[in-house]
């Protein structure tokens, strides 16, 4: 049985979305908002609609968005023992690991963990040094955009990046896992742990917020008094105060505090954006 070719003339899916609105969208929120509606008319799934919203995101995000801080970085020393190397590997899990010389500003290179495969011969292990199988590191500054970031993984074919503040330290790592989970979602492996710090600080004034986050522990965290009596954590304030579900980007500002949505589904928001003060840091 011969397969036909596809017919190159037959309309593609955003222009038979167009084409049942009858009006071509402006700009990209009123893109989205035609793709919304498709959604619900069921042209498109809600996992496609998900993935799309989460590349209009990408373009918006900055490393500093969702970047590891450096306080929750796995690494390795320089000058540490095979064994000791080991160890740390089978502990976290990772695959890539920076590697530092005297603390957390000094990061020498990158160390991947197949490479470590060679030396368990024990005749190999004896010959081992860990500059011979050291990568460059990559480094960006908090500012770079998620979507040049992306084209760079792809470019350079690397999977971590170290990103610096403005005085050349390490403030935090992103990897292209971090990144295409904004699109897809939560990659979850057998290494992940179940659960995760509630509230992640990304520089002096920006934080990562889990939508569960009970408001007590809100409150104590950022010296706030956010209260409503009909719900028990952050994101049910946050999506109370939008009068519905919102939608990924979406912002409101609720007690003089800055809140943006990162991850939401048509349930619930899973994680939150936090900007006080001094917005660019």
């Amino acid at each position: 049985m011969k397969l036909s070719e596809p017919d190159p003339s037959s309309p593609s899916l955003f222009e038979r979305v167009i084409k049942s609105f009858g009006n071509e969208p402006d700009d990209q929120e009123a893109l989205l908002e035609l793709l919304r509606d498709a959604t619900e008319r069921g042209i498109i799934g809600e996992n496609s609609l998900s993935m799309i919203e989460g590349v209009f995101q990408v373009k918006e995000l900055q490393g500093r968005d969702i970047m590891i801080p450096r306080s929750r970085m796995v690494v390795l020393n320089y000058n540490d023992d095979f064994d000791t190397l080991i160890k740390i590997v089978r502990q976290s899990g990772h695959s890539r690991f920076p590697v530092i010389d005297e603390n957390l500003d000094d990061v020498e290179g990158v160390l991947l963990a197949k490479d470590l495969l060679t030396y368990f011969d024990d005749a190999q292990r004896k010959h081992f040094n860990i500059k011979d199988v050291l990568r460059s590191a990559y480094f960006i500054p908090k500012s770079r955009h998620l979507n040049a970031l992306l084209k760079d993984f792809k470019s350079k074919r690397n999977h971590m990046a170290v990103v610096v503040d403005e005085y050349g330290g390490t403030a935090g790592l992103v990897t292209i896992e971090d990144i295409l989970e904004q699109i897809v979602g939560k990659i979850d492996d057998e290494h992940d742990e179940e659960e995760e710090e509630m509230i992640q600080p990304n520089g002096k004034h920006r934080f990562t917020v889990n939508g569960l986050t009970p408001l007590d522990e809100f409150n104590s965290y950022f010296k706030s008094s956010i209260t409503n009596p009909d719900f028990e954590t952050i994101g049910g304030v946050i999506m109370n105060a939008f009068g519905d579900m919102p939608n990924r980007g979406d912002e409101v500002e609720v007690e003089k505090i800055s809140f943006k949505i990162l991850n939401v589904d048509k349930r619930r928001i899973h994680s939150l954006q936090i900007l006080l003060g001094n917005k660019t840091s």
